[in-house]
């Protein structure tokens, strides 16, 4: 078998073989294939796509090309969840303590920010003595005993994806759905949890800035997972604004603490809720209507508060911080952002408002970048409400002084006013599964 006859056969359309797909990937990941005919053979997916039956061998030989996770010592169905990645998306840390709550196994291996999109294990290390390290059999006995753990991904999950993601950040072939949805769920069914819901961003501060693209990476996905029998729903929730009202490690997960004391913000209580329901469901809970109940009953009653505190215990956290909320790293500085005129905020440019808390310190710009923990940005306006001119909408913290004035300026252009209202758009746009599109009632 040769490279560049495969490499021939993809450009010009035609369906590769099971045993073609498979060279292909094992042969890189040993250092087989060099990095200018991997780089022509992504190309040629770029232009030409893959079938269903492609993709879904191309990801399980991926995933296969490192550790398998064995989740086989947890009791029960185990949920997982993933987002493609949004401003303030804090909902994994809000929606495992509820599945635990309901009675349900979360076991979610996450990875770190890079550049405005914060990571889960990132938000979880701002917690002191928070540990993210843990051993298969702590993990498994965690998840039996409190029904939530999140820990960060091994070097070895899906290796083959690390190298094509690289090779792909430098030959234009990022934009490839085939490709996003490929290394997206190639870590994810070597995770190993049984039924997966996924959060499919889209807007102003997504990777998927139209709807149309949202849904169609969704089904792929979603055909990936099914095909490798993993249930499957996906979600596709607005990026058109920040989620919540804090961007930045601590501030989400103080956040993330209030919102399970009853008192997050509604947006973020409503998308939290949603996807939770939808994991409960594929985790054989009860209806759609019967676990949004639940989900949010245990927003209410303290039992997810109660999980949130077993996993943080469980993990060496300072449980401190629960109630007391200065335990956290706190930032030397902080400025506030008024609003320039009266009005109502019409737009914001969510990936700016993202950009903004990285020049602060709470994001990467390469992925070896110090974390700020204490650094990010309190909203205190967002698209739709009414300001006037002079009102505090926003305030920024950080550790460099130096970087306030280039943040704010950053966060203030993406800001839109006008002189009415907007109408509200949903939060979720469609739910995707194995049997076509559905549509919330507007």
């Amino acid at each position: 078998m040769q490279m560049i006859d495969i490499i021939l056969k993809k450009r010009n359309g035609h369906m590769l073989s099971n045993e073609e797909i498979t060279y292909v990937i094992t042969s890189y990941t040993d250092g087989n294939i060099p990095d200018y005919q991997m780089s022509a053979f992504l190309m040629a997916i770029y232009f030409n796509g893959m079938t269903d039956t492609e993709l879904s061998h191309f990801t399980q030989v991926m995933a296969h090309s490192g550790d398998m996770v064995d989740l086989s010592a947890i009791k029960g169905i185990k949920v997982d969840k993933h987002s493609t990645g949004g401003v303030g998306d804090k909902t994994s840390l809000v929606i495992g303590p509820i599945i635990a709550a309901c009675d349900g196994k979360f076991a979610k291996i996450s990875g770190r920010g890079l550049g405005h999109t914060g990571g889960t294990i990132d938000k979880l290390e701002a917690i002191p003595g928070y540990t993210t390290t843990l051993d298969s059999a702590t993990f498994s006995d965690i998840v039996n005993t409190v029904g939530t753990s999140i820990i960060g991904q091994s070097a070895n999950i899906a290796p083959a994806d690390k190298l094509l993601y690289a090779l792909r950040d430098v030959t234009g072939t990022v934009e490839s759905i085939p490709l996003i949805a490929s290394s997206v769920m190639s870590k994810k069914l070597a995770s190993g949890s049984d039924a997966i819901v996924l959060d499919v961003k889209t807007g102003s501060g997504a990777f998927m800035k139209t709807q149309k693209a949202a849904i169609e990476l969704a089904q792929k996905m979603v055909s990936i997972g099914e095909a490798n029998n993993r249930r499957m729903i996906a979600l596709i929730t607005s990026m058109d604004r920040p989620l919540g009202n804090t961007i930045g490690n601590a501030l989400e997960v103080i956040e993330v603490l209030e919102t399970l004391k009853g008192r997050g913000p509604i947006d973020l209580v409503e998308e939290c809720v949603e996807l939770a329901a939808n994991m409960l469901v594929l985790a054989g809970k009860g209806t759609i209507e019967k676990c949004r109940i639940r989900a949010l009953q245990s927003l209410t009653d303290g039992s997810a508060l109660q999980k949130m505190r077993d996993m943080i215990a469980a993990q060496g956290g300072d449980v401190g911080v629960v109630d007391d909320y200065k335990l956290f790293p706190q930032a030397k500085y902080s400025a506030s952002l008024l609003a320039s005129e009266d009005g109502y905020i019409t737009q914001m440019d969510t990936e700016g408002c993202g950009l903004a808390s990285m020049l602060l310190g709470a994001g990467r710009v390469v992925k070896d970048d110090f974390i700020d923990f204490s650094a990010g940005i309190k909203m205190y306006r967002k698209t739709g409400d009414q300001v006037r001119k002079g009102e505090v909408i926003a305030e920024f913290f950080t550790n460099k002084k130096e970087a306030l004035p280039e943040a704010m300026a950053r966060y203030s252009a993406g800001i839109c006013y006008g002189n009415q209202s907007i109408e509200e758009q949903p939060l979720v746009i469609a739910c995707i599964t194995k049997e076509g599109i559905s549509y919330p009632s507007k």
